[in-house]
């Protein structure tokens, strides 16, 4: 028997409309019909790992988790808070500060937000055009560096470790993207980053122009772990970026996916089992979700883990210290 084309199209058409119908045959009526996920600035890695995050799940469980620009991880947490997201990403030196009501964030404790699935380190590194003569942190003295956007983790971070070193630079702010035709501009100097790596900014500068790519000495390592013990020691591979010949040893922060503490914890599991059950397919969405494995759970020390986060957990027999087991 011969089979049409429309015949072909109409049966493709069915099992498009079964395969969505067991997706939403999945759905629990207590579930939001809609989620909105704070991710970060086009140009940087929390906007292309959350838009990966958010068609894998909706895939797999029939969600509808839609992923909003925002300035970054402080933003997140603050949007949480207000119940204008319900999802999130954040850096963990970020989170504590919101947690215990320190640093940015001014003596307000945000405690509406919980702990969900790790999803990669971000390593502080600098990139400068390659005629600008600059080679080193120290050379930022009196220079332009675009940082990112300010409530975010560059935006909170680099000004603090600037001062911690003593490097007086001109802070500009703005998206990871902006910063990225700012500096081929001559706008600012160098554009120093915090991101999953590869950054998507950084990785089109470099096909565009000749680049420098640096890092902090070993002695203003030292330095910034002393002034900020929650920065751990990171390593950028050569090659991560073609024009980078060598590893960089740099210092980071771990981040997490965050959500508001009020979402049913069916929903926050079932979330947790399509992203660290299905890596491939987040690697595919962004090479940084490599480290989106369940055993770095314990990378986040501090923030209490959402129920269904824990319920997720603990069948993988993974025994939660009693402070991260936050209701």
């Amino acid at each position: 028997m011969r089979v049409s084309f429309q015949q072909l199209a109409a049966f493709a058409a069915a099992g498009l409309f079964a395969a969505g119908a067991l997706a939403q045959a999945k759905l629990d009526p207590s579930w939001p019909k809609a989620l909105a996920l704070g991710t970060a600035s086009v140009g940087g890695t929390y906007f292309l790992y959350g838009q990966a995050w958010a068609s894998l799940v909706n895939e797999k469980i029939g969600t509808s988790i839609s992923a909003k620009q925002t300035q970054g991880p402080n933003q997140n947490i603050m949007l949480i808070e207000e119940r204008k997201l319900e999802l999130g990403m954040t850096t963990m030196g970020v989170a504590l500060h919101a947690w215990n009501g320190s640093g940015w964030a001014k003596g307000r404790k945000y405690r509406n937000f919980r702990a969900t699935f790790p999803m990669y380190d971000t390593p502080f590194h600098f990139v400068a055009l390659e005629k600008s003569g600059i080679k080193s942190v120290k050379d930022l003295a009196g220079r332009k560096s675009g940082i990112g956007p300010r409530a975010g983790t560059c935006g909170t971070y680099f000004p603090l470790m600037f001062k911690a070193l003593g490097v007086n630079t001109m802070i500009r702010n703005g998206p990871a993207s902006d910063m990225a035709a700012n500096l081929q501009d001559g706008r600012i100097d160098a554009f120093p980053f915090c991101a999953g790596v590869p950054v998507a900014a950084y990785a089109e500068l470099e096909t565009a122009t000749k680049v420098r790519f640096f890092t902090f000495s070993e002695d203003e390592i030292r330095q910034l772990q002393q002034a900020m013990p929650e920065l751990s020691g990171a390593t950028i591979p050569k090659g991560t970026y073609g024009q980078q010949t060598e590893d960089h040893r740099t210092v980071g922060v771990y981040n997490f996916g965050i959500a508001h503490k009020d979402l049913p914890g069916s929903l926050v599991y079932a979330i947790m089992k399509a992203v660290l059950e299905n890596g491939p397919r987040m690697v595919k969405g962004h090479a940084a979700a490599r480290e989106t494995l369940v055993e770095n759970w314990n990378r986040n020390t501090f923030l209490p883990f959402h129920p269904g986060a824990v319920r997720y957990y603990k069948e993988k027999g993974i025994n939660l210290p009693a402070h991260l087991v936050g209701g």
